[in-house]
């Protein structure tokens, strides 16, 4: 699994905005149906109320080029372009977690 971590950044409240048209919109929706979409959400951050968060996980790397390749892409520019967001990323691939397993409390 791959996760991309978007940090959507902007003013006057433009990244909760886009967040909430590309919900509205039905993009996100249409987003998670893709083929080897595993995760697509939106968070803010408490301490920073003009950045959004998107968590943003896919099966593997060929559903990643596919969903870059998609006509949605087109939206979101379109989208952050209107809100003038600017980004940045984090991206982690998922491994067996071994021996940290019994950390982890479920």
């Amino acid at each position: 699994m791959i996760t991309v971590n978007l940090y959507y950044k902007g003013i006057n409240g433009a990244a909760r905005a886009f967040a909430n048209e590309m919900e509205s919109s039905g993009i996100a929706d249409a987003i998670r149906a893709e083929k080897g979409n595993l995760r697509y959400e939106y968070f803010q951050p408490l301490n920073d109320a003009e950045t959004i968060l998107l968590i943003d996980s896919w099966t593997d790397q060929a559903a990643i080029d596919a969903h870059h390749k998609s006509p949605m892409m087109g939206q979101i520019v379109a989208l952050r372009d209107k809100y003038d967001l600017h980004m940045t990323a984090e991206r982690f691939v998922s491994e067996d977690l071994g021996s940290d397993e019994a950390f982890i409390r479920k």
